[in-house]
């Protein structure tokens, strides 16, 4: 059967993937060099700083979720990119330690708000989009994450631009991105969605705890995402010790956006005909396992093709391990709590970076071998690899 065409919601939840994540990545991969440099951060404290923020985001998904389960997408999405607009401009200004914590905590409660409503409906909706002939969820999912990676190409970009003024007017810049999220959404998110029904807001939890298929999902995920995060705390510090400044770290940025936005949609039907999702999150893993081998085995020169290699290699695995992860979730959960698992996958993704970061940035701050740091975060992927669960319920397709 001819897929059909995306539904005005699902090309609006995309779009909105897109714009979100030009004025986050703004921002984002120039943090840790302005806390150490600017703000005169302790490298065990960037890395917590770091933490909190993905803690205040990704932990507190859970929240956000059952939210939008309870109150629909609207409102908690509005009331997110106010929220993230408040944060950015915060930060733009602090230069005190307690300032630059409560303004990170600010941006990462307001994702919280906002991506997993965004995700969830995504979710919900490429379902819809599958069982009414319009192809497999995963295709649609892997077109969500092709838009939030063309949004974190671009907004690199932006971000090395506009740092040539200084760390402010990037903050600023990105506030100004989510303003405008703010304006378009408040007049095109529906009101409702047609067929969704708020759900109480309580009996979830339970059921969520003893899902034990799920939880294993949750804590492999967060493994992952642990390695992944390693682009804004470990891959700094190599280029920095590579190229005696900050300069490439936006064109690594941009590679690896790239590489998603031109191959995440072939990737994905290549791996739909033949793998299952634990199948396709193992081998996303291990070339998550291979990039830090690269740059472990590398060290000790100037040149840059251990730190291009690990992107490459990291993005791989990326392509691999989130469409995956996000399409094996409706089949998990509870169909009512898609919200709430949604954002409990994040949430404990999000406690696992918060108590892997700040030892990952003293680690690399320990003055041991240059290679040991990467190769104990070899382990990171392996170990996620053996958290999967044994069986799917859904091939990826």
């Amino acid at each position: 059967m001819r897929p059909t065409r995306l539904t005005p919601l699902l090309r609006l939840l995309i779009l909105t993937q897109l714009a979100f994540n030009i004025g986050f990545f703004a921002v984002l991969p120039f943090l840790a060099e302005h806390l150490a440099r600017t703000v005169g951060m302790a490298g065990w404290l960037v890395g917590l700083v770091l933490g909190l923020r993905t803690f205040s985001q990704q932990g507190l998904f859970v929240a956000g979720g059952a939210l939008a389960d309870r109150y629909g997408i609207r409102p908690v999405v509005l009331t997110g990119c106010a929220l993230r607009i408040a944060g950015f401009v915060w930060l733009g200004y602090a230069r005190q330690t307690w300032a630059v914590i409560g303004a990170v905590l600010l941006i990462g409660f307001a994702a919280a708000l906002f991506s997993p409503a965004v995700e969830s409906e995504a979710a919900r909706q490429a379902v819809l989009h599958e069982k009414a002939g319009g192809g497999p969820r995963t295709r649609v999912l892997a077109l969500f994450t092709v838009a939030g990676q063309a949004g974190a190409f671009t907004g690199p970009l932006l971000g090395a631009l506009l740092l040539s003024a200084d760390f402010r007017a990037v903050c600023l810049t990105g506030a100004a991105v989510f303003a405008l999220v703010l304006a378009a959404h408040a007049r095109l998110l529906p009101q409702h969605v047609p067929g969704r029904e708020p759900v109480p807001p309580a009996g979830g939890i339970r059921p969520l705890l003893r899902n034990h298929r799920f939880l294993g999902l949750c804590c492999a995920y967060g493994a992952y995402l642990l390695a992944y995060n390693q682009l804004y705390l470990a891959l700094p510090a190599e280029i920095e010790r590579t190229a005696g400044s900050q300069a490439p770290l936006a064109w690594l940025f941009a590679l690896s956006s790239l590489l998603v936005v031109t191959a995440q949609l072939p990737v994905t039907r290549l791996v739909g005909e033949r793998l299952s999702p634990r199948r396709s999150m193992a081998a996303g893993l291990l070339l998550v396992a291979a990039a830090f081998t690269v740059v472990a085995l590398g060290r000790g020169g100037a040149s840059p093709l251990p730190a291009t290699g690990f992107v490459v290699l990291l993005t791989a695995g990326q392509m691999l391990v989130a469409p995956a992860a996000r399409a094996w979730v409706p089949d998990l959960a509870e169909p009512d709590r898609l919200g709430l698992y949604t954002g409990a996958l994040s949430s404990v993704s999000g406690l696992i970076v918060l108590a892997g970061s700040a030892a990952t940035g003293a680690l690399l701050d320990s003055g041991l071998p240059p290679a040991v740091p990467w190769l104990v975060l070899v382990a990171v992927p392996l170990l996620a690899v053996g958290l999967l669960p044994r069986q799917s319920a859904v091939a990826v397709g």
